[in-house]
C-alpha cells in the first residue's frame, strides 16, 4: 500500500499496544510522524503515554489519532498541555486518501500499534490497518500462547 512502512531501523520504543495485537488482525503497518507539543515530548521521554484505545479518525479531510493519552509534565506549569487531545497524523495525501478509503468502504480500523523515537530522534507512531477479531479467535490466541509456553518450558527442562 505505502513506500513509508515500517523497517527494520534502529528505534527507541516509547509504547506498545499489546490489547491492539491481541483484540485485532493486523493487516498492514505503516509509518506516520505526529504533531506534539513541547511538553507532550518531554513527557515521552520519561515514558509516560498510554495508547489503550488509540485509534485514528478523520476530522476535515485529516487524520487525527485520539484516545491516545499523555499525561501533563510534572515540572511544567502554565504552559502544560491537555493529556487526551487529538494529535495529528503527518501523512501524504495519496496516503490518507487510501487510509479513509478503507476505513470507510472496507470495514478496516486503524489503530495506534507503537510509538518510538526513530534514529533522527523524531517521535514517530506505527498504525496498523486492522479487522476485529472474534471471541473464538481470541480464545485460539490464549490456547497458541500457552502451549507456547509449555513447549519452551519443556525444551528448557531438556537441556
Amino acid at each position: 500500500m505505502s513506500k513509508k512502512t515500517v523497517s527494520s531501523n534502529i528505534k527507541t520504543l516509547v509504547a506498545n499496544n499489546k490489547r491492539g495485537y491481541f483484540d485485532y488482525h493486523i493487516e498492514e503497518k505503516i509509518e506516520a510522524g505526529i504533531v506534539l507539543k513541547g511538553t507532550e515530548v518531554k513527557s515521552m521521554r520519561c515514558g509516560k503515554i498510554s495508547l489503550n484505545d488509540a485509534h485514528v479518525e478523520e476530522i476535515d479531510g485529516e487524520l487525527y489519532i485520539t484516545g491516545f493519552s499523555i499525561p501533563e509534565y510534572d515540572k511544567a506549569s502554565l504552559f502544560n498541555h491537555y493529556p487526551k487531545r487529538p494529535k495529528k497524523l503527518l501523512l501524504n495525501r495519496k496516503e490518507v486518501k487510501q487510509i479513509m478509503g478503507l476505513i470507510q468502504r472496507k470495514g478496516y480500523t486503524a489503530i495506534a500499534l507503537q510509538v518510538y523515537f526513530n534514529q533522527r530522534n523524531l517521535i514517530k507512531v506505527e498504525i496498523g490497518l486492522a479487522r476485529g477479531k472474534k471471541q473464538h479467535d481470541k480464545r485460539e490466541a490464549i490456547k497458541q500462547r500457552e502451549w507456547d509456553r509449555q513447549k519452551n518450558r519443556a525444551v528448557k527442562e531438556n537441556r
